[in-house]
């Protein structure tokens, strides 16, 4: 698998690998050596999700509080969506700006968002089906939320998407300045240190 940091630091593009013939096609979609290599220490995965979104769907922005924080590692096994991962720790030389990744069922790639990023996506397809690894189980007491449709993020959801289907709850979340002054967002300086610690505990 070839492994591509994004723009936006302590993310990365994952691009496997595929056997195909004429029984179908193999791949490693996920390497616990190789993604360490990149990241610097081991991913400890302790829970996975699975969501299924029809097309148009958003969901996101969400972040967890670090310690621990909830790294994920993303993939598309049916259809299509578009994968964003945003800089939401305040301090950081690309705090506001966002990167890009696409996920679908025939290119199979993934991608990793660090501890204290924000990740969003959209479904470019019904019945879009993304699988998660993460690592930590899910608190809701530590999960926030910011508007995916704020003007500051401008994400830009591409023209197949359809309108934008949005929770509830992500339509209510702040945006990205509010969720900043109500003092929700990690501060770079500490998501620095924290990542420092998880590079060295194992050492």
């Amino acid at each position: 698998m070839q492994i591509r940091e994004l723009s936006i630091p302590d993310s990365y593009e994952i691009t496997p690998k595929q056997f195909g013939d004429d029984r179908g096609v193999f791949l490693e979609w996920f390497r616990f050596d190789r993604l360490e290599e990149a990241i610097g220490h081991r991913f400890d995965l302790r829970q996975s999700n699975t969501s299924v979104s029809k097309r148009g769907v958003v969901r996101g922005i969400h972040f967890a509080d670090v310690p621990r924080g909830q790294a994920k590692y993303v993939t598309a096994t049916h259809g299509a969506v578009l994968d964003y991962v945003i800089d939401i720790r305040v301090g950081s030389p690309t705090f506001g700006q966002w990167d890009s990744v696409l996920l679908d069922d025939k290119d199979r790639r993934a991608i990793y968002i660090a501890e204290g990023l924000g990740h969003c996506f959209v479904a470019l397809t019904d019945d879009a089906t993304v699988s998660y690894l993460v690592s930590d189980v899910y608190n809701p007491a530590k999960e926030h939320g910011i508007n995916p449709l704020d003007p500051e993020v401008g994400l830009v959801f591409p023209p197949e998407a359809g309108e934008p289907l949005l929770s509830p709850k992500d339509t209510d979340a702040p945006g990205l300045s509010e969720a900043a002054e109500q003092g929700l967002l990690p501060q770079y300086a500490d998501i620095r240190r924290y990542y420092d610690f998880l590079n060295h505990k194992d050492i």
